[in-house]
């Protein structure tokens, strides 16, 4: 199969999702975790669905990476290990760490993050382990690569922290939710999100390809507007909830 052919049809795809889930999630919460509605149908568990709509993402990846000429090179390589530090914790790692309770999510929500992850993972792939022209060892010292890869460790940090407040603030055999505080929760509503989109703007930088914009494009669509709905959620169950900390973006929004 010729996957170049399948490649720019893959990456439009994907920017069509974006502005799609940007407008839609504007108007509808995403019913996942606290936002959870038996109204858009079946459920499942939510450490299985955790699993499996992340997975696509280490698989496809893996698939259309080594099915390139480049794949070995050092470069793309490098590119490889730190796709795969984010999707090996965040499938195989974060979800069993996660105290949910018994939480399900929707079904629907499982299936279209597979389909992403899907075209996303092989969108990523393939571009880093095709014939490039710039991923030679030189492009270890081009500023772009430096101070995408920097972005890229400084959003994989703030996003494991973030992560790691969360899971604290419930006790043994506790359900409930309560105010995170600490780290970029004295800032914002979703520093785990934040720090998705640092990360992600890190890596559309240091690989520097069409794969790489257009999956920070989704990232930004997608978590912009969660990061409104959960600290609307916020403002609204909690009536002392911080008055000066905003959504996803310090002093801004």
């Amino acid at each position: 199969m010729d996957l170049d052919r399948l490649y720019l049809p893959s990456i439009i795809t994907i920017f069509v999702f974006a502005v799609a889930a940007f407008f839609v999630l504007l108007k509808i919460t995403a019913p996942y975790g606290r936002h959870h509605s038996r109204k858009f149908g079946p459920s499942i568990d939510a450490r299985t669905s955790w699993v499996i709509m992340e997975l696509p993402a280490i698989v496809l990846f893996t698939a259309s990476f080594f099915a390139g000429t480049n794949a070995l090179s050092f470069v793309p390589i490098v590119f490889f290990t730190l796709w795969q530090a984010h999707y090996i914790h965040r499938t195989l790692i974060f979800p069993f760490r996660m105290k949910l309770g018994g939480k399900t999510s929707s079904l629907l929500t499982t299936a279209l993050a597979v389909v992403f992850n899907v075209l996303n993972g092989f969108n990523n792939g393939w571009a880093l382990s095709r014939e490039t022209s710039h991923y030679d060892a030189s492009w270890l010292f081009d500023p772009r690569f430096i101070a995408g890869a920097a972005l890229f460790v400084i959003g994989f940090v703030i996003n494991r922290q973030s992560d790691a407040i969360l899971r604290r603030l419930r006790g043994p055999g506790e359900t409930g939710y309560k105010i995170p505080q600490g780290g970029l929760y004295r800032y914002v509503s979703c520093p785990n999100y934040l720090g998705e989109l640092v990360e992600w703007s890190g890596w559309a930088l240091a690989t520097f390809n069409l794969a790489g914009l257009a999956f920070l494009t989704f990232s930004v669509a997608n978590l912009l507007p969660r990061a409104l709905s959960h600290h609307k959620w916020y403002k609204e169950r909690f009536p002392d909830y911080p008055s000066d900390r905003r959504a996803i973006i310090p002093g801004v929004l």
